[in-house]
């Protein structure tokens, strides 16, 4: 199992490295990284930054990086984050996917989200971005 803990100042170099890798020119910048640390954890070897508003949340990010892939880090990564956004909360959690990252949407589809909205060309390079949701709360039986 992958240990996941809060991340902060030491980890924004990692974060930036992984972040160029994953999401090459919309990789965030210093800054935003920076920003983000109340909102990131950080396990094998990856991360996720995840904001909670009200009943909502926003996984902003995730990432793990190419060797690693297909370990149970994103997963585990996942799953922390659906945690926290359940502790704070949040009935739900949002994602936005590349409609061309055949890859992510299945990783999401496979984790219990499912498409509620399409934003037409929304990145640079033109493709659709996705709008997933899923429950931040498991049911409980009845």
């Amino acid at each position: 199992m992958t240990a996941i803990r809060p991340g902060g100042p030491g980890d924004v170099t990692a974060v930036m490295a992984l972040e160029a890798e994953a999401f090459g020119v919309d990789a965030w910048s210093r800054e935003s990284v920076v920003a983000a640390l109340p909102d990131l954890l950080v396990g094998g070897g990856g991360y996720v930054v995840l904001t909670v508003a009200g009943d909502v949340a926003d996984l902003q990010r995730i990432a793990v990086p190419t060797g690693v892939r297909r370990a149970g880090a994103g997963r585990a990564l996942l799953a922390a984050a659906v945690e926290r956004a359940d502790a704070a909360g949040a009935e739900r959690v949002l994602v936005e996917v590349s409609e061309a990252n055949a890859a992510g949407r299945a990783f999401y589809a496979a984790n219990g989200f499912s498409e509620i909205h399409r934003r037409r060309r929304y990145y640079r390079d033109g493709t659709d971005a996705l709008v997933l949701t899923r429950l931040a709360r498991t049911p409980t039986a009845p």
